[in-house]
């Protein structure tokens, strides 16, 4: 690789804006993905402002046109509503970049909504952000920007890179770690880094909020996204049932660990690991039943063959392994035999240290030195060292490890 990502610190390359009095984009071109909110406004703001040739492109991934609310606006209230699109033609005209709307909804239809949509019906629990990351952002807007003549594309994602001699490309936790995103950013590979800038990697949320403000950007004060862009209201079990056949719903019982049936259920799309919410006649069943514990009952498992929701208490949603599967490494680690790493087995937990091996190209065994509650199919695993992440893939099965197999904690390991 002969070009060098100018964006980024190493140890072979000298820091944005090496030359002196030469602006760190100057001659180079940029396209952002715009999706009307804070954070890609600014890093749309910071790359101008730093000299790079910068095009703002917004994703049309639905056809919000669907989805009026009783106002009559179009949109579901989320990130890349049609509100959206305007605020960000609003922000580029501010900042003086030229913007334009890429359709991907036939895309995003196929390969985001149809697998956020089979997941659930096969009683996995989907994570749509990263699938719309690999799919989408990096795909069909990397090979726009390639087309366009673009040397770099960016995103408004809280994450850090570096290029490092013996590692390639690196992604690394955002300085502001509460807002960190390296999470959903685990699928990329070496050749989408080598081409990606996160401008905003290095700032906290609330100095990006200060800079919109500055520049008086009309989203600086724009609440984040927290919703599902695609899926109206949030109800989720409601718009699966709207887009599949009658025929695809697995209808069944809701039954404890020792095969007990309390009563039936309508799909199981309506449920995932670690929820409670719903269970309130399944509850009140298992309370005439005199079922022990039902007051904390949750739904612990999920049988896809059976149709079978499993419930019970608190205590059996803690595990203490998993198998994970399509695992992307973008830093590869050696693990011929078992190693000490940390995990996030979903975006907002705690990161916890565990013992990584692999079983094949794609696949690894995780067991976790504490249990870990609700690890829930379908989610992705993200495997860091320390601040650096070095991919993941997607919970496949959750284990059961006896004790004797569990990882011993590392106080434990050096008092011996």
């Amino acid at each position: 690789m002969s070009q060098k990502n100018p964006y980024i610190k190493s140890k072979d390359q000298p820091k944005s804006g090496g030359g002196r009095g030469i602006l760190p984009g100057a001659g180079k071109k940029v396209v952002v993905a715009m999706s009307g909110g804070v954070d890609s406004s600014v890093a749309a703001l910071l790359l101008k402002n730093q000299g790079y040739e910068v095009v703002g492109i917004a994703l049309q991934t639905t056809d919000y046109t669907k989805y009026r609310d009783d106002a009559g606006e179009g949109g579901s209230g989320n990130c890349c509503s049609i509100k959206d699109m305007e605020e960000a033609r609003r922000v580029a005209e501010i900042i003086g970049i030229p913007f334009y709307v890429l359709d991907t909804e036939k895309a995003f239809d196929s390969q985001v909504v149809n697998y956020f949509v089979n997941e659930y019906i096969q009683g996995r629990t989907p994570n749509p952000c990263v699938v719309c990351n690999t799919k989408v952002k990096f795909n069909h807007l990397y090979k726009k920007a390639m087309d366009m003549g673009a040397d770099f594309v960016a995103t408004g994602h809280y994450a850090k890179l570096s290029n490092e001699p013996d590692l390639g490309y690196v992604l690394w936790k955002s300085t502001d770690q509460a807002k960190d995103q390296t999470y959903f950013l685990f699928n990329l590979t070496q050749n989408q880094l080598f081409k990606t800038l996160f401008p905003i990697g290095h700032l906290t949320k609330p100095e990006v909020r200060r800079l919109a403000l500055e520049h008086k950007l009309p989203v600086a004060e724009k609440p984040d996204s927290q919703e599902i862009c695609f899926v109206p209201g949030n109800d989720y079990a409601g718009f699966i049932s709207k887009r599949v056949s009658p025929s695809l719903v697995k209808y069944g019982f809701i039954i404890t660990k020792d095969q007990k049936v309390i009563t039936n259920h309508e799909g199981i799309h309506h449920y995932t690991v670690g929820q409670r919410k719903g269970l309130g006649g399944a509850i009140n069943m298992a309370k005439l039943m005199a079922m022990e514990n039902a007051d904390d009952f949750y739904v612990t498992a999920i049988d896809p063959i059976k149709a079978h929701v499993v419930v019970g208490p608190s205590q059996d949603l803690m595990k203490w392994g998993l198998l994970c599967n399509h695992v992307n490494w973008i830093v590869p680690p050696d693990l011929r035999k078992a190693r000490r790493l940390q995990v996030k087995i979903r975006h907002r937990a705690e990161m916890a240290e565990c013992e990584v091996r692999m079983l094949g190209d794609s696949q690894c065994e995780v067991r976790f030195e504490k249990a870990q509650r609700a690890i829930t199919p379908g989610q992705a695993c993200v495997f860091y060292d320390g601040n650096m992440c070095l991919g993941g893939g997607w919970i496949s099965e959750i284990l059961d490890v006896e004790i004797q197999d569990r990882v011993k904690p590392r106080d434990q390991l050096q008092s011996l």
